[in-house]
């Protein structure tokens, strides 16, 4: 039977990485009797301004020295032999999960990552890839619809169909690996509001 490696919502399983967090300081008090509007006015904007600091401090934190960023699913397909052995970073939206014998297969939608390797929805999909993970990743967390991000080799193509097409997959065995929080995608959008957003005080 497979090892289980399945982790909770925002952590990375492999044998580097860990999950960052930021702890919200609380606001210094305010003098009594100043005038209600005036305190919430001034209140009001520090408390967006932390929450947005904690949603945008969340990650993983990979090793990354070794990967080629240059690399894309589609540049590996079209050339997967020099691609071979080389380390990426990768992420996307899972299309389907599948426990083998001695590992997991997650197809994903890559999409290009931003800063902290959350990938970008609104962006265009770089194409379809593998991930391949050597224990068991429990559907239920790693299902349809979800975002993970990976670190690891690409280890060869394999020839796939999506309904009636024939389609190519850049397969990578995933070494580090993180599973988002259900509400990242939400939170991209939040915070591109929260920045829009102007206080008088």
């Amino acid at each position: 039977m497979m090892p289980p490696c399945s982790t909770p919502d925002g952590k990375i399983t492999g044998t580097s990485g860990r999950g960052t967090t930021m702890a919200i300081p609380t606001p210094a008090p305010i003098a009594t009797g100043t005038d209600p509007i005036m305190r919430v006015s001034r209140t009001c904007p520090i408390f967006l301004v932390l929450l947005l600091l904690g949603a945008c401090a969340s990650g993983p934190t990979f090793e990354t020295g070794a990967v080629d960023r240059a690399l894309t699913p589609q540049s590996v397909v079209a050339e997967p032999q020099p691609s071979n052995g080389r380390t990426v970073l990768w992420g996307g939206v899972i299309l389907s999960t599948t426990n083998l014998k001695d590992s997991t297969r997650l197809e994903v939608l890559a999409y290009p990552l931003d800063s902290k390797a959350l990938p970008l929805l609104d962006s265009k999909p770089l194409g379809r890839f593998m991930l391949e993970r050597a224990c068991y990743l429990e559907p239920a967390d790693y299902g349809e619809g979800r975002l993970v991000s990976a670190v690891g080799p690409v280890t060869g193509i394999r020839a796939g169909r999506i309904g009636e097409s024939d389609y190519v997959y850049p397969v990578i065995e995933a070494r580090q690996l993180y599973l988002w929080p259900r509400d990242s995608a939400r939170d991209q959008s939040r915070v591109i509001f929260g920045i829009g957003v102007g206080f008088g005080l």
